[in-house]
Formats: structure tokens, sequence, C-alpha cells
């Protein structure tokens, strides 16, 4: 094989280590080294980084021994000035605190990025097409993450990327969402059964989001779509007669049912996301057009991950 030429090196914060912000910090540190000279710091409480906890403690050791800095900070609590002169001493800033603090958290990061000057910000999109779905959509959080994206359109000094990468793939099998039922055997589409659903892993969204971080050309002021799969509700239930080797019922909740159900229960957070979803637009996108499709990475189908998680169902 010929010899890679070294990428250029970057100084990259990540701001928490959660669901997805572990799998991206694996994932930069591995890809680092394709850059020498590269560093990986992540953005954590205080209280985090010295935590006793033996399950967070095992994270933040994991991290320290793959070479990973920690930077104490609070993204609740600290200033925007504050954060500003954290964010400074970084090239490039990936969001992966989720919406930690309620819908302030992302126009508040964001504007911060915007203040330290950093050369890059990922924010915190990781999800959904936004634009598509517009606003006054029955998820009001989404009104905020398009603020975010105003923001940054609006000024030339800090380049931006946003990855949109659908739903946790995960999610979609939650008791708590209500559209796969294993108890009843029943899958409840959303809208209707032609309805679609992009899903991705965190684990593929880490794995991809550091290929995109060290891409060549470099990539900057654009929305970059994943997809670990795209599905219809038919498909999933079809998918899940395969893997559990049993029946599944189709049920329809529409629209006007769905809506009807979060009239009832404004501020349930599930609720909203499900009359989104139903309403199809901005949620799924082809997968032919998905820079893993593009850059020929594996990644998992909903279908491959159930036959990995599901097999106690």
């Amino acid at each position: 094989m010929p010899e890679m030429t070294p990428l250029p090196p970057q100084s990259i914060l990540v701001l928490g280590a959660g669901e997805l912000g572990l799998p991206v910090l694996r994932n930069l540190a591995r890809e680092a080294k394709r850059a020498p000279g590269s560093t990986i710091s992540v953005l954590l409480r205080e209280s985090t980084i010295n935590t006793q906890a033996p399950e967070k403690k095992a994270d933040i050791d994991e991290l320290r021994s793959l070479g990973i800095q920690m930077v104490a900070a609070d993204l609740v609590n600290d200033s925007i000035d504050q954060l500003a002169k954290v964010f400074a001493r970084f090239d490039t800033v990936i969001g992966c605190a989720g919406m930690v603090a309620g819908r302030e958290t992302p126009m508040k990061l964001a504007t911060a990025a915007l203040k330290s000057g950093v050369k890059r910000y990922f924010p915190w999109q990781f999800g959904v097409d936004f634009e598509v779905i517009g606003r006054g959509s029955p998820q009001d959080l989404f009104d905020a993450q398009l603020d975010v994206r105003e923001l940054l359109r609006a000024q030339d000094n800090t380049e931006w990327v946003i990855i949109s990468t659908g739903m946790f793939t995960s999610f979609l099998f939650e008791p708590v969402f209500e559209v796969v039922d294993f108890d009843n055997n029943t899958v409840n589409a959303l809208g209707s059964l032609e309805n679609s659903v992009t899903l991705t892993t965190p684990d593929d969204i880490g794995t991809l989001t550091a290929q995109i971080v060290f891409f060549e050309p470099r990539m900057r002021n654009q929305i970059v779509y994943l997809a670990g799969d795209t599905v219809t509700y038919g498909q999933v239930a079809s998918m899940l007669e395969r893997v559990l080797d049993r029946p599944f019922k189709r049920n329809v909740w529409t629209v006007d049912y769905l809506m009807q159900a979060l009239e009832k229960d404004p501020t349930h957070h599930i609720k909203k996301y499900r009359a989104v979803f139903a309403q199809g637009k901005g949620v799924a996108w082809p997968k032919a057009a998905t820079f893993n499709e593009q850059q020929s990475i594996p990644v998992t189908t909903a279908e491959q991950w159930a036959r990995e998680n599901l097999a106690v169902h």
C-alpha cells in the first residue's frame, strides 16, 4: 500500500462523554493517529472527572488510557464568556452533550463557540433534518436548533458542520417510545406503515463523525447526512417477524390521533417526537446520498442491530 500523507493536525474539544460522546472520543483518538500532533480533549464537570462511581470512573479511565485530556468546565452553570475562554484553546469544538439543560443550551454553546473564535464548530444537531421539518413543529426543541443554524450561517468567521443522523437506532425499539410493543407483538406505525425513519447507532455516528472531522478536502459550512438504515414502519414489522420468529400486528397511529394525544398532554416530550415522526417530513433520507454510502463505510442496519440486541424479546 502507498504511504498515506499525514493529515493536518487538529486540537479537538468534545463537549460531553455520554451515549454519543464516548464513541466519538474513541474514534477521534484512533483517527488522530493519521494526523500527527493532533490532541483530543473532553469537557466534563469537575465532579465527573473526579468521580468514584465505578461505571463512570471506568469511562474516565478508558479516555485517559487513549491519551484524551480532561478539561473541567460546566456547560450549564458557566457563563458564555467562561466557556468561550475554554473553547478558544482549540481548533475544533464538537457538541456531544445533548439537550443537557433544556432548549437554551444549544444557543448558549453556539454563541460561546463563535465568541471564542474557534476555527470549526460541530453543534449538537445529531438527529433529524430540522429545516425540512420547519418551525412550529410539535417538538418545540427543534425551533431552538433552527436558531443555532441561523446564528452559524449569519457569520463567516467560524466554519460549521452539521451531522444529520436520524434517530438513534435503539430508540425506535425503546418501550417508552411505544412504536414497538413487544408484549403485544405489535408495531404502532407513526402516521402510516409507508412512513420512513432513518436510524443510526451511536457507535456508527462515532466512527463517521471522526472520519468527517479529519476528512480531506476539509468539510465546512455544510450538512452531512448519515444513515445506518432507512426503513418504513411496515418493514420494521416484517424485520421483527424474521428476527424474533413470531408474527407482529401492524397498527397505525395517525397524525390526528397523535396530535390529540399531545393536546391532552402538551409538555410530554415523547408525544412531541411521535407527532413529528408521524408527519413524516425531515425524519428520513435515502441511504444512497449519505456520507457512509458514498465513502463505502459499513454501518449497522436495523436488522443487524435487532439480531444483536433483541434476542431476549
